[in-house]
């Protein structure tokens, strides 16, 4: 028996439930709509209508993608990259967490640090590049530091968010209870803070490839990025969309990861 007595009430709220889903053909369609595009890409490669020297067909990609990596060339490149990015995240990341719940927790730091950072944010990262190249040589550490430079920032300001939402009433709680400073940080502001660290962890994973690959292409000799521009310079166009897909996989992937491990360790925060 229907809840609703009056029929042509639930036939308007049907419709309404219909029209908010959208069209069932638009639903059904809408997981395959990448497949769709490149095979629309194929054809039009394939026909002529798209330029194949700019716009290979997807087809000849993935042949390009498994010589590659059949050849150890990809997995080499894949593993320079993460290794770089991996160690200038934990050299950027730490200090930018701890800085940030410092300068949440104490007023006279945040008044004296602060503007220093927020001037230092919207400078370009890359464009210093060349200053690290100096000071660095064109060694591994220049890429570490670049790296490490964009990931301080976007964890320094997601943390340092997080802890300033924390309620008065936690700290509160925790002074009446006799916790010292340490103790509030440690178990009110970081646990807090933490949906917000994580949301800075994930953009600066999408950041440190961006950084990455910008500074290989000037700076480095291997690489995703190395290979991605050495590629434009032989005109290789098959190879360089390889490395551009490789960086958008890896990218997305990483960032599947923190979500994965964000869900385990702030199982409070909803999804």
């Amino acid at each position: 028996m229907s809840a609703i007595a009056d029929p042509a009430i639930e036939r308007q709220l049907k419709d309404a439930v219909k029209a908010e889903r959208g069209s069932v053909w638009v639903r059904r369609l809408g997981p395959y709509t990448p497949l769709l595009i490149l095979l629309v890409w194929e054809i039009c490669s394939r026909t002529g209508v798209l330029d194949a020297r700019f716009f290979p067909a997807p087809s000849s990609i993935v042949e390009t993608f498994f010589e590659l990596l059949a050849s150890g060339v990809l997995l080499e490149n894949i593993s320079i990259t993460l290794s770089r990015i991996a160690i200038g995240f934990v050299m950027g990341a730490i200090p930018g967490i701890i800085l940030g719940v410092l300068l949440g927790s104490v007023r006279t730091l945040r008044l004296l640090l602060d503007p220093i950072f927020s001037s230092l944010l919207p400078v370009p990262k890359v464009a210093i590049f060349p200053l690290l190249l100096l000071i660095f040589g064109l060694g591994e550490t220049s890429k570490y530091v670049i790296v490490a430079i964009g990931v301080f920032f976007y964890l320094l300001f997601n943390t340092l968010s997080g802890v300033m939402q924390t309620p008065p009433l936690l700290n509160d709680v925790a002074n009446a209870n006799g916790a010292t400073r340490l103790q509030r940080w440690m178990t009110v502001s970081f646990p807090y803070a933490l949906p917000s660290i994580f949301t800075g962890i994930k953009l600066a994973t999408g950041g440190a490839f961006v950084i990455i690959a910008a500074s290989e292409f000037v700076g480095a000799n291997s690489g995703l990025g190395y290979m991605i521009w050495s590629s434009w310079g032989t005109f290789a166009v098959s190879k360089m969309y390889v490395g551009i897909v490789t960086i958008s996989v890896l990218g997305y992937a990483a960032t599947w990861l923190w979500a994965l491990l964000e869900r385990r360790v702030v199982p409070w925060v909803k999804y």
